[in-house]
């Protein structure tokens, strides 16, 4: 596939994850979706998260851009790259932040709720 590259977003001893980004330029650099990989002993097993559908030719080009410039740079051994694809779309993002002011809001409304007793 064209334009396409990689930003990590993370990184453990035996994991990595991935934005995959298509295009070069700021107005048209669009995430095509994610990519997480896992090393084990004998394999590397990655999950590929599109936000859109691909032809069966341009994804098998991507995973095979994946293995080369993720995968094999890694310097990692391996028997096999194993790799499961998902097409889905972001639908949000969340954190304990996010849940802590979820609960103060509810307690809030709890407070209201006695205070009109």
């Amino acid at each position: 596939m064209d334009d396409i590259h990689f930003e990590r977003h993370f990184r453990t001893p035996h994991s990595e994850g991935y934005y995959i980004m298509q295009g070069n330029n700021l107005q048209s650099n669009n995430r095509l979706g994610t990519v997480d990989i896992h090393f084990t002993t004998t394999a590397v097993h990655g999950t590929l998260i599109l936000e859109r559908e691909l032809e069966e030719s341009d994804l098998t080009k991507l995973i095979e851009q994946i293995d080369e410039d993720l995968v094999l740079s890694a310097d990692m051994p391996r028997d096999d790259f194993l790799v499961s694809v998902y097409v889905g779309k972001d639908v949000g993002f969340y954190s304990d932040e996010y849940f802590a002011e979820e609960n103060n809001e509810s307690l809030d409304f709890d407070d209201d709720d006695d205070s009109s007793l």
